[in-house]
């Protein structure tokens, strides 16, 4: 006997297992994308160095 065919947003049960199948979550948006979050913390860290490279060059 075949399994029966689950659809995509669905977990197939697990063999022996007395829990349903649940939805997936959604995408989290920003929050599950941290290459986002590394350039803004890349981004900061020039703008500070280079306002103390400005300060050493103008003394």
């Amino acid at each position: 006997m075949t399994d029966p065919l689950v659809p995509p947003e669905e977990t197939p049960p697990a063999e022996g297992s007395t829990a349903e199948a649940h939805e997936e979550r959604a995408d989290g948006g920003l929050w599950e994308h941290p290459g986002i979050w590394v350039w803004l913390i890349i981004i900061g860290a020039v703008i500070v160095a280079a306002f103390f490279i400005a300060r050493m060059i103008s003394l």
